[in-house]
């Protein structure tokens, strides 16, 4: 996919895949600043509670954290670091390359919180932020806490739904959306009638 596309998605983007399974794309601007706030809400405050990695058909990488990452920015790159491994993702302005077309793609060209719906495992409903490069490749998949999972990802024998609450205090500092009062009826409803989203956003 083309820069040029990239730059066009759509704010909201409903994909059904061949499972039956959907999922709802809120995008963002992937500003600089957006990115700094973001990567430091998920690795540096909420370390602990997310699990990362590559999500493609065929290939998914569920990698948690047993200690806070170094984080350090590089050119562009982010490294999250912890000694034995470390992983970069380009998120700011990279000059390190003699071609500037792919300098630019190199850093993420969009980012958006996602919602999975379907059957599979932690009740067949995941919650979460991807990122793309310039090349419409995924970058990284960031899975929020589940609230029918425990932090050891062990199937809970009843939701809780106060698991969901990073991923509504995302929504609402990177869309502007104001959290449900009470998250539980509000996934009732979701439940019951569809998504339920703030259709000025």
């Amino acid at each position: 996919m083309g820069q040029q596309m990239l730059e066009q998605a759509p704010q909201r983007e409903t994909v059904e895949h061949l499972d039956g399974s959907v999922t709802e794309y809120s995008y963002f601007e992937p500003s600089a600043d957006a990115m700094d706030r973001l990567v430091k809400r998920l690795f540096a405050d909420h370390w602990n509670e997310i699990t990362v990695g590559p999500c493609i058909e065929g290939a998914v990488f569920e990698i948690r954290f047993s200690e806070a990452p170094k984080l350090s920015m590089l050119d562009g790159y982010l490294t999250v670091n912890l000694g034995p491994w470390h992983f970069h993702l380009c998120i700011g302005e990279h000059k390190g390359n003699r071609s500037p077309e792919l300098a630019r793609k190199r850093r993420v060209a969009r980012v958006a919180l996602f919602e999975m719906r379907g059957a599979g495992c932690g009740g067949g409903h995941s919650w979460g932020v991807r990122m793309w490069n310039g090349f419409g490749e995924q970058m990284i998949t960031v899975f929020l806490p589940n609230p029918r999972l425990s932090d050891e990802l062990k199937v809970l024998s009843e939701p809780d739904w106060d698991r969901l609450r990073l991923w509504y205090d995302l929504r609402r500092e990177f869309l502007g959306e104001e959290p449900p009062a009470d998250i539980a009826a509000a996934q009732t409803a979701e439940r019951i009638g569809g998504p339920v989203l703030d259709s000025d956003h």
